[in-house]
């Protein structure tokens, strides 16, 4: 009785575990508002003062049910500050009707498949002497490279962009909040 009873607890506390080892990473704290790690990248996003921009992106490229869904993806996240850099205008045309494949081409090349956070990166950058290059949803490339301590993006442009917080991990995915508007050829 006391062997089924240890084995039972044994199996219980393994269990809970493995179940919430997924969610064990911290909220981290973006555009004022934590992003938990078990809600989907919309249902974060939402909250985030710093993301108004890309949101209302998101939704006027009707991308929001991709992004809620199982992924997992990685998102290179630009702040309404990164917007904010385009050229005057380029938002307010980017999310008229007539351009939503444009605006969703933009934005699946600031999303990989899969789960990538930091540290698979700053791997891939070592094995890679230096440089990672990911192929983004959309198709096209961008490298990944460190500046000092920074992790740099480089579009196929030649634009880059910092990423300014890594690893907020969401229940599909991660992301990575960047400082300027990556874009594809």
């Amino acid at each position: 009785m006391k062997t089924q009873k240890f084995l039972s607890v044994a199996i219980l506390g393994l269990a809970l575990v493995l179940g919430t080892s997924t969610y064990a990473q911290k909220a981290v704290t973006v555009g004022g508002a934590p992003m938990y790690p078990a809600k989907n990248i919309i249902e974060n996003a939402v909250n985030s003062k710093d993301h108004t921009t890309l949101v209302a992106a998101v939704k006027a490229a009707d991308l929001v049910e991709t992004l809620s869904g199982k992924g997992p993806f990685t998102v290179f996240a630009p702040t309404n500050e990164a917007f904010a850099k385009l050229p005057a205008g380029t938002v307010e045309t980017l999310v008229k009707p007539e351009n939503k494949a444009m605006l969703q081409g933009i934005l699946t090349y600031h999303v990989l498949a899969g789960r990538i956070d930091s540290k698979m990166i700053a791997a891939a950058i070592k094995a890679g002497n230096g440089t990672a290059v990911y192929t983004t949803v959309q198709g096209g490339k961008i490298t990944c490279k460190m500046m000092g301590k920074k992790l740099v993006i480089t579009d196929e442009k030649g634009n880059q962009s910092t990423v300014t917080i890594a690893d907020v991990y969401q229940s599909n995915g991660v992301i990575h909040v960047v400082d300027t508007v990556i874009m594809h050829n």
